[in-house]
């Protein structure tokens, strides 16, 4: 009986991972875009990090960037890694949400004050988080 068990949860997260797949896919169909966004990601990391620390920032929005950060940091992914391209898409699109979220509560200044890369790597930040 056990091992039924085991299956039928193999069966179920493996579902779970082909919807995860599918959703990705439809959410990010340019993949030149989504290729940008990832170039994007060692400064993003640092921001997150620089963002993280900043005490003039709500205690909510600095909880959500240490959880990002902690996020990223986990070898476990919602895909793994070692897909191409979807397997960083999860970590960039939930980087994506994440700075959002955070944007909308710090404001923009707060994002240009701590950005640690060019200004054209800022205006697309800018366009990932729909400013």
């Amino acid at each position: 009986m056990w091992w039924q068990t085991l299956l039928g949860v193999a069966a179920g997260l493996l579902l779970l991972w082909l919807v995860l797949l599918f959703v990705l896919w439809r959410a990010t169909p340019d993949l030149t875009r989504l290729r940008d966004a990832l170039r994007l990601l060692p400064d993003v990391i640092r921001l997150l990090g620089r963002l993280a620390t900043d005490p003039t920032l709500p205690r909510g929005v600095r909880i959500r960037l240490w959880l990002l950060l902690g996020y990223l940091a986990l070898t476990i992914d919602l895909i793994p890694d070692f897909i191409p391209v979807l397997g960083y898409a999860d970590d960039a699109i939930i980087v994506a949400f994440t700075l959002r979220s955070v944007v909308r509560r710090a404001g923009p200044d707060a994002l240009a004050r701590h950005w640690p890369g060019t200004p054209a790597g800022l205006t697309a930040v800018h366009r990932l988080t729909r400013l």
